[in-house]
């Protein structure tokens, strides 16, 4: 491999490669460190995706490279469930040691942030003897059957694709800027958490109701950060009903908010966490962390897969944690305060920014035409994300209009690195708004 274009890449991609796995940019990398990437043609770019929030770490970080072909040289897999490994218990021990909650936990480990939210469920049923699953509005829970039937957005991610999982149930979620219920926050007292209760009444019943999983900051739905009385209303009326409360951190944990896992900010205590992204840096790793009781609940043989807790992924995510451990964390709550401040001036410059929003460096800016009726300015986004990557600077848009813009910086992006990417935004800001 090597020599080809982007162009030649891309007509190579159209005859090989089907239509439906989506690509932001027409750019194909060779290589990439810290918060760049450079592409076959010698083109460097600011990356402030990720990879969708997966290099939160930074690209090709020394010590997580390091531990994959360490790991390389002794063994690259066995299946933990034919014979077992130390990575792969040691990692579970350091997971159960970190999530919330004072009470015995077990973790077990996947290959993507799908596969960790489907067996969340499999595993509140088998607990609860219930079948019941609620699940919320702008929600995205990944792309298999039963993460896609919990996802709200059809179009592209459930057209076509039905019939869809039975027993799983809607609710309205705490999206203060466009209210389901059309009140304003704080005088609404969190009417979306007590909801729940009316919920009951007219869609499943509460003692039917296996699981409530929800996203702290949802991610694909807008980046949208519920008040700080929303998640423990929700636990509170889940221990009533004895519902298994489920967060799904696959997108917002491993530090993307200044906590390992943004639940913290809510001092709840999930019965049940989902992690997947940023856990390994880009190796295929996800992760189903939760009460000890719950877990074991599942026969023996009931969990599981070929290649879940990979071993060179269990050593990246070792790294990882690691990393976290040393100083990622008080980096990333640094880089939060940075953000919340350059985005304001964006607010505070631009018309054409509705809302900003999110917790830490989990952050992004909704786009509208008019301030007043907050018309979606889906169009001006798209285009903002072309013209930005025509400078340099790769994002991602988001929210069911498309109208948001999210960064997802790898926390590890230097000062100099903020000021190119937001004099970047700044510039594409003008000009989508017309000046």
């Amino acid at each position: 491999m090597g020599g080809k274009t982007n162009q030649e890449l891309i007509a190579l991609r159209n005859q090989h490669v089907p239509q439906g796995p989506f690509n932001v940019h027409p750019i194909f990398a060779e290589r990439a460190s810290g918060a760049k990437i450079i592409d076959v043609e010698g083109n460097t770019y600011l990356d402030f995706a990720g990879g969708i929030g997966v290099m939160n770490v930074g690209h090709s970080s020394e010590s997580i490279v390091a531990a994959i072909k360490d790991q390389a040289d002794k063994f690259t897999h066995t299946c933990f469930h034919v014979v077992q490994y130390e990575a792969y218990v040691e990692l579970a021990r350091r997971l159960n040691g970190l999530a919330p909650g004072a009470f015995a936990k077990k973790s077990y480990f996947v290959n993507s942030g799908a596969e960790a939210v489907e067996n969340t469920i499999k595993i509140a049923r088998a607990a609860t003897g219930r079948q019941g699953v609620i699940t919320f509005d702008n929600a995205f829970h990944g792309r298999t059957y039963m993460a896609m039937t919990l996802t709200s957005k059809v179009k592209p991610y459930k057209f076509n694709f039905g019939p869809f999982c039975p027993e799983v149930y809607r609710a309205h979620y705490a999206y203060c800027y466009r209210c389901p219920f059309g009140l304003e926050y704080p005088a609404c007292g969190v009417h979306c958490a007590d909801y729940l209760e009316e919920f009951f009444i007219d869609n499943v019943a509460g003692e039917s109701v296996a699981a409530l999983i929800a996203e702290p900051v949802q991610g694909e739905g807008g980046f949208i950060v519920p008040p700080p009385e929303y998640f423990p209303k929700l636990k509170a009326i889940c221990e009533k009903y004895g519902i298994v409360f489920i967060m799904d951190e696959v997108q917002s944990g491993m530090g993307r908010t200044g906590k390992f896992f943004a639940c913290e900010h809510w001092g709840v205590e999930p019965d049940i966490i989902c992690s997947a992204k940023s856990l390994a840096a880009g190796m295929p790793l996800g992760a189903v962390i939760g009460r000890a009781e719950l877990l074991d609940a599942v026969q023996v043989g009931g969990l599981g897969g070929t290649y879940g807790g990979n071993p060179l992924a269990c050593r990246a995510a070792l790294s990882v944690l690691d990393e976290l451990e040393d100083n990622l964390l008080d980096r990333a709550v640094q880089l939060g305060q940075d953000l919340a401040a350059r985005y304001q001036k964006l607010q505070d410059k631009h018309g054409i920014i509705g809302q900003v929003r999110g917790l830490g460096p989990m952050m992004a800016m909704e786009l509208v035409t008019d301030q007043k009726s907050k018309a979606p300015a889906t169009a001006q986004a798209k285009d903002l994300v072309v013209k930005a990557m025509q400078k340099g600077l790769l994002l991602l848009s988001c929210g069911n209009f498309g109208n948001v813009i999210r960064t997802l910086m790898p926390l590890v992006a230097t000062p100099q690195d903020l000021d190119q990417g937001f004099a970047i935004l700044d510039e594409c800001l003008t000009e989508v708004a017309g000046g």
